[in-house]
């Protein structure tokens, strides 16, 4: 059967959305579109996205049947077996009747995936979906388990090294991970390493942590509350109930937490990032559909910073701030909350990081990964460029 994750909630994502469909983001092990083809290895799934970027990210239609499944829609054995239960011409909705799947044999586009016209079947379970910035890190916990339940049902660990001190039973190494005297505590979450996976010597691993291939974390690390380290990033230092997509560097000593990092970022050493508000109040942060800062209604908020975003050493990051996609931030003092992509510069001046030199930079990098900066990303992040302008009003 053909898969095809549709975009919900776009602008209200941003800046992480700029440069991916929601399906792609991670949350827990796992990104959703990897989530369903764990659940559904017979299926094949594509994405209904942004016309900037579909070059990257292509849709696949089947001219008999196709499932439309809400990108946004964290996948479940209870969702699963309700789609499969499908008919040509339905579609199926929560209990507040917002749409999760539908199926037809149409080619749809985005303005034309909605519930009106099919036959309405309710789906009575749990269905979690990203719908928020804030809610990768919030909803990590309980994805982290479920990714690690699904992944690791009926295989057995990798050695783990008797150098380690391990304290509950959750942890798990593919092969080629390497942990050596660390302390592994996994009685609140457990502890996944991906190949060729690393914890240095001295590092304090309190679950749930998600480490993915070829991720590292640095000697003496400090990791607590359902963090996860996507492929290839290296993380130092404090880290607390945070994501990072893949290929972002926190290497050195300063705190983070209650965040999300994109690709290709890197925080220069002794970065912090504040995560409560000294008055304990509600955090707002910046929502680029509403043009203004929302609510989050919650008490811990951190960083959003989109993809090939940098920080300099010592650099200070205000409460729920939003960083956007190719910006340079440094110097002394707290930067404003929210940062436009393109924008180079700190608490005293900005200007826009001008397109090619960002490009260069961003080949620089994934050069280093033995990753070619393509020609269909370069037109991808020149939409980006394009359509952040207006917010660069410096």
């Amino acid at each position: 059967m053909n898969f095809i994750l549709f975009d919900e909630e776009r602008t209200n994502l941003l800046p992480l959305s700029y440069t991916r469909p929601i399906a792609d983001f991670r949350c827990g092990i796992l990104t959703l579109k990897e989530k369903w083809e764990k659940r559904i290895p017979e299926g094949q799934f594509s994405y209904l996205t942004a016309d900037y970027l579909s070059e990257k990210y292509a849709a696949q239609f089947d001219e008999h049947k196709n499932v439309y499944l809400s990108g946004n829609l964290l996948s479940s054995n209870q969702l699963v077996g309700m789609i499969h239960q499908l008919l040509d011409g339905e579609a199926m909705v929560d209990s507040a009747g917002n749409l999760l799947a539908l199926r037809t044999s149409k080619q749809l586009n985005l303005d034309e995936i909605v519930a009106e016209g099919y036959s309405i079947k309710e789906f009575k379970g749990e269905a979690g979906k990203i719908q928020n910035l804030w809610d990768v890190f919030v909803m990590n916990a309980q994805e982290l388990q479920k990714d690690f339940e699904l992944l690791t049902e009926g295989r057995t660990s990798a050695t783990i090294s008797a150098t380690n001190t391990l304290i509950g039973d959750q942890v798990f190494l593919e092969e080629g991970a390497k942990v050596e005297a660390a302390t592994l505590n996994s009685t609140a979450g457990p502890i996944y390493l991906a190949k060729q996976a690393e914890i240095m010597e001295g590092t304090v691993v309190r679950g749930g942590l998600a480490m993915g291939e070829g991720a590292v974390l640095k000697l003496g690390a400090k990791i607590y509350g359902a963090t996860t380290i996507g492929p290839y990033s290296k993380v130092g230092g404090e880290v607390n109930n945070s994501v990072i997509f893949g290929y972002s560097n926190k290497g050195h000593d300063g705190f983070l937490g209650n965040s999300v990092l994109g690709e290709w970022c890197n925080l220069g050493a002794d970065t912090n990032v504040s995560n409560l508000k000294n008055n304990y109040a509600d955090i707002k942060l910046w929502n680029y559909h509403k043009k203004g800062f929302v609510d989050s209604k919650r008490q811990f908020c951190g960083m959003m910073m989109g993809d090939h975003s940098k920080s300099g050493i010592n650099t200070m990051f205000n409460t729920a701030t939003v960083v956007g996609v190719s910006a340079n931030v440094y110097g002394g003092g707290f930067p404003r909350n929210f940062i436009p992509s393109f924008a180079w510069g700190g608490s005293e001046k900005w200007t826009t990081y001008r397109f090619e030199r960002a490009m260069e930079v961003a080949e620089r990098m994934m050069e280093r990964r033995g990753v070619d900066l393509t020609e269909t990303d370069r037109k991808l992040l020149q939409a980006v460029f394009d359509q952040s302008a207006p917010f660069r009003n410096f």
